[in-house]
């Protein structure tokens, strides 16, 4: 996919950022017409891309491994869960090292410890060791899962406003933006895709092995990039980060509360999908029927860096959710396979804008001191979704039938919607706030 460029600017000499007092890494010279993709380097986007799809198969891979070793739905799903629960509880605190330390140590700690705890997961399943060892090695891995979505936003947001002139920050930012959102929803919706084909081939161990060996590979490659010094550490400037209640802070729940609808759509949506191609003896074509969902996502969201100023966050927030919450409806009366892709596309155009405006809206309001904590909680909150509503509705098809099933998606649609009606009425307002997310 093809990184988002701002427009050819002017060179300019390197900035002195406002926190550390310090140089910033320098911008090209005068008249080479500086880029966004300029400044990273042209092997930033392909390796940040690359880094995300082992975050994204763990949830589908953990429930294909498990069910495939221990022939049981139900405790695949729990298992699934176990690596939400994991991430829930230590992703915010990775994104937190970041900010402290810088996102290279922790990035390398996590990344070697993520790549053990598959290795370990894929062998505790086909041992005879019992339940409680697969859901222990679950929450590790969950756990111990890096947060390359929200580091790479916090590295672009910190090239944007330190390399580029203001002028053309914001621009900059909307695309960058939705390229980031277009990213996630290529990795989140074509790492399933992943899983299903190599499970198909090589067995049921296969992608999380899989996910392991692109951990070591591109994890690590995407902690070593130059862009890691980009984003201030808090141990290296003369500022204390905001206070640890400001992430708690409306503005900022809300957001958390529609990024959780988001991951609630892409488990549920998902596992009623294989649940419905089940039903036709298709089961292992449900992954790549997924991707009609990826297909119109994908190009929405990055459509969405077109859309004009006038037309707000808020307004596109509430426009977009509703074109998911209608697909959900849809999704109840879809009975045969055409009319469940025409459905999975209506979402698909919901979802990418909504997604790159949830991440706009957070990367406007992170407060001081704070991003990668605050996108690492918007990222778990969508990795929560995803693994909670997997169990649920995997628990509800089997014992229900998949009709039933089908209303998680439509719950969690209207959870999205409710967040953006909070969201509209002035729940926040980033632009009253006078925190510092241009310089963190």
């Amino acid at each position: 996919m093809p990184a988002p460029q701002p427009d050819a600017l002017p060179g300019s000499q390197p900035e002195t950022s406002p926190e550390s007092g310090t140089a910033s890494p320098e911008m090209p010279g005068p008249g080479q017409n500086p880029t966004l993709r300029g400044a990273v380097g042209p092997a930033y986007f392909p390796v940040a891309l690359l880094a995300r799809f082992p975050y994204a198969m763990m949830v589908v891979g953990v429930l294909t491994l498990v069910v495939a070793a221990r022939d049981s739905l139900t405790l695949g799903g729990v298992t699934s869960a176990m690596v939400g629960l994991g991430t829930a509880i230590f992703g915010p605190l990775i994104g937190a090292a970041a900010d402290r330390w810088g996102q290279r140590p922790v990035l390398l700690i996590t990344g070697l410890a993520s790549s053990l705890s598959l290795f370990a997961l894929a062998w505790v399943v086909y041992s005879p060791l019992g339940t409680w060892a697969v859901l222990v090695s679950a929450f590790l891995v969950g756990a111990t899962a890096p947060q390359v979505p929200p580091m790479s936003r916090s590295r672009l947001v910190g090239v944007i406003f330190r390399k580029l002139p203001a002028a053309r920050q914001q621009k900059t930012m909307n695309s960058t933006m939705a390229y980031e959102s277009a990213a996630d929803e290529i990795t989140f919706v074509f790492g399933p895709v992943i899983v299903g084909l190599l499970a198909a081939t090589l067995g049921g161990a296969a992608p999380i092995i899989g996910a392991a060996v692109l951990t070591l590979c591109f994890l690590l490659a995407f902690a070593m990039h130059p862009t890691a010094d980009v984003v201030p550490k808090n141990t290296a400037t003369h500022r204390d980060p905001a206070p640890v209640g400001e992430l708690f802070a409306p503005r900022l729940l809300v957001l958390l509360a529609g990024a959780l609808g988001i991951g609630l759509i892409f488990g549920s949506t998902l596992t009623v999908l294989t649940s419905f191609m089940a039903d036709l003896g298709l089961a292992e074509r449900a992954g790549l029927v997924y991707g009609a969902m990826g297909v119109g996502s994908a190009i929405f969201a990055l459509a969405a860096a077109l859309f004009p100023a006038s037309f707000s966050l808020e307004a596109r927030w509430l426009s977009f959710g509703g074109v998911l919450l209608l697909g959900t409806i849809g999704l109840q009366f879809a009975s045969v396979l055409p009319v469940l892709i025409i459905v999975l596309l209506v979402m698909g155009v919901g979802i990418g804008p909504t997604l790159v405006t949830q991440f706009s809206l957070v990367a406007e309001r992170s407060p001081h001191g704070r991003s990668a904590t605050v996108m690492s909680m918007l990222t778990t909150a969508i990795v929560i979704g995803q693994s909670s509503s997997t169990a649920v509705t995997g628990y509800i098809a089997e014992n229900f039938g998949t009709q039933i099933s089908a209303i998680v998606p439509l719950v969690a649609a209207l959870l999205i919607i409710l967040a953006a009606v909070g969201n509209a009425l002035g729940v926040s307002n980033a632009r009253d706030y006078s925190g510092e997310s241009s310089t963190d």
